[in-house]
């Protein structure tokens, strides 16, 4: 009997404890993504007292991180895991296909239109899994990541919908900014070169041509050849800058900095670009609005 006394006084505590936009017989959520861009998406629509956690911090590259077992537990303990999908997490293919036997486990640029995705040459016909990169693209996730929502809380629905209405109008103004942005660089600067081949959808979104010095994951190394060709380009459309990432090493950009110099051409690192993710608290990248602002910020300063 006490020990029954006891659980009905700790229910209603937790009870009395519930947000107030949120209604007080729904229980506690836990929401776990892989990375933070995809955090960030769920963060933006959850009501208040829904937990929404990344597994993946800033600087981490998903093409490479393995699952710890701490990493597991945290999996296991979730309502709802969001990945990005399309081989971005490829290492953790497995652990997430052992997580959906038991609980709901959503690849959300899956859902987009095989239509809407890109698969560039020497993929071996595998789809470019950095969708992001398109806000307005991006923004089309928002519906699946609210429909998931809804379903494991359904009395929070309206709020969750109230949110996302918010977000997709926030995110179609920073798509229009991102056009006018890029629209101030001359045709002939338009031009992207960067670590690693993940800014294809932001090209072809916003107008510029994208060069990659690895391929599209950077599990493929960079080669001579792909150096000398990447130096060769950069140097006959005379481009002063060129562009590191904060989740690949700089080493690669920086040896082609210097081949350009022996062909005869300087060019510069013109900045950090955030691409597969978000940056450190502070930073001012450290939301997905925040990250594309930085970025194209900083591409049309450096090609300006």
């Amino acid at each position: 009997m006490l020990c029954i006394l006891l659980a009905a006084a700790l229910a209603a505590a937790l009870v009395g404890c519930a947000p107030a936009d949120r209604p007080s017989g729904e229980r506690s959520l836990r929401v776990l993504a892989t990375t933070g861009i995809v955090a960030d998406l769920a963060r933006n629509l959850v009501p208040e007292g829904i937990e929404v956690e990344a597994l993946m911090g800033p600087g981490v590259d998903p093409h490479l991180y393995k699952a710890s077992e701490g990493d597991v537990r945290r999996l296991a303990g979730a309502d709802l895991v969001l990945f990005n999908g399309l081989h971005l997490e490829g290492k953790m293919g497995t652990v997430l296909s052992n997580m959906a036997r038991d609980r709901r486990v959503v690849a959300l640029a899956e859902t987009l239109p095989a239509e809407a995705l890109l698969h560039p040459p020497g993929a071996r016909g595998q789809a470019d899994p950095h969708v992001w990169f398109d806000v307005s693209l991006w923004s089309r996730l928002i519906d699946p990541v609210a429909a998931e929502l809804s379903r494991l809380a359904p009395a929070s629905a309206e709020a969750i919908r109230r949110r996302a209405e918010a977000y997709a109008r926030r995110l179609a103004t920073l798509d229009a900014w991102v056009t006018e942005q890029i629209a101030t660089l001359p045709p002939e600067r338009r031009v992207l070169v960067t670590a690693h081949d993940a800014f294809g959808y932001f090209g072809r979104r916003y107008g510029m041509e994208v060069v990659g010095l690895q391929g599209m994951s950077t599990l493929a190394e960079a080669g001579l050849a792909d150096m000398t060709r990447v130096a060769r380009l950069v140097a006959a459309r005379r481009l002063p800058s060129v562009f590191v990432e904060s989740s690949v090493p700089r080493r690669n950009v920086e040896a082609l900095v210097a081949a350009c110099a022996d062909a005869g051409h300087r060019v510069r690192i013109g900045g950090q670009l955030y691409s597969d993710a978000l940056g450190p608290a502070g930073s001012g990248a450290d939301s997905y609005e925040g990250m594309v602002r930085h970025n194209v910020q900083t591409i049309v300063e450096g090609l300006r």
